[in-house]
């Protein structure tokens, strides 16, 4: 993993489980983080705690907040589950099918798997989870390596 753009430290607070960062502040990520990331056989999961201000017109966590939360927790996850170069890699696709709300009082999971690793590709797949709601949405996402150093 390249160090120089994410932290991945052991969570003092969440036995089993770690920290995700962006180690750049400024950054759209910083904004979402950190994730609590742990591994359950062949599915990571990866935890957001929904902040005020990430809520839409009806006081629920915003669908945005969602697609950005999806967008970053398909890395970190792939990345728990052993993907190469997960951390500094681009979003090629993702396609998002929503069909709940989540609220901003109970944290949301991204159960990310791994389905395929090559070269320069990974794909994933999984879905948005929330305690005491029915699925909030699923997705699958094709990932792009970092090119390698010249």
């Amino acid at each position: 993993m390249d160090n120089s753009l994410v932290t991945y430290t052991d969570d003092p607070d969440r036995p089993g489980w770690k920290q995700w960062a962006v180690v750049d502040r400024t950054l759209l990520n910083a904004q979402y983080d950190p994730f609590f990331v742990c591994v359950e056989g062949g599915t990571a999961i990866v935890r957001m705690e929904p902040r005020a201000g990430q809520a839409n017109g009806l006081g629920n966590l915003h669908g945005g907040t969602i697609l950005a939360f999806i967008d970053m927790a398909v890395f970190a996850g792939a990345h728990a589950l052993g993907a190469n170069g997960a951390a500094g890699g681009v979003t090629v696709d993702l396609t998002t099918q929503f069909s709940g709300g989540a609220t901003l009082d109970r944290p949301i999971d991204a159960r990310v798997e791994l389905v395929r690793e090559t070269g320069r590709l990974l794909f994933v797949r999984g879905l948005i989870v929330q305690e005491g709601v029915p699925p909030v949405a699923s997705f699958i996402a094709t990932l792009r390596k970092p090119s390698p150093p010249k």
